[in-house]
């Protein structure tokens, strides 16, 4: 698993940023920035959609006041979830980063199985990234909700 001061993978990812989309390896799309990325197991989920990324969307100003460039949230899904996701929970501010086949969660180390339910998903996580390298680290325990939210995240800033 992914540790504190480790380099971000240069695996892709995709977002839809207005009707374009965009592809680059995460490494890329890191460096230069300060990153609060979070992990869903699965956009329009029960958990991720009424409370991790509203969290997230609430919290906003606060978190980039803090110096923060980029609040990402990433999904197993594919990006077109991601887009329709987002403009249903208003999340402009918020960039979705899709990773369909889980290439990126699988290098972190952050996958789960979960079987029918819907295959391989990342885990719930979040981390603070500054020019590409892993400053904190927080995964949450099997089906909890506690240290990856938009809270502990600005605590952390």
């Amino acid at each position: 698993m992914i540790q504190v001061g480790d380099s971000i993978p240069a695996v892709n990812l995709t977002a839809i940023i207005g009707d374009e989309q965009y592809s680059d390896t995460a490494d890329k799309l890191f460096t230069g920035k300060k990153v609060v990325l979070f992990a869903v197991p699965g956009a329009f989920t029960p958990t991720c959609s009424s409370a991790h990324l509203p969290g997230f969307v609430v919290k906003a100003d606060e978190i980039q006041a803090k110096g923060v460039d980029m609040i990402a949230c990433l999904s197993v899904n594919d990006a077109f979830v991601m887009k329709a996701w987002a403009q249903a929970q208003n999340a402009e501010q918020i960039t979705m980063l899709a990773d369909g086949g889980a290439a990126f969660t699988e290098a972190l180390g952050l996958s789960m199985a979960t079987g029918d339910f819907g295959g391989t998903r990342s885990q719930r996580f979040a981390m603070i990234i500054d020019n590409g390298q892993v400053t904190q680290l927080n995964v949450e325990a099997p089906k909890t909700f506690e240290v990856s939210s938009a809270e502990a995240m600005l605590a952390l800033l």
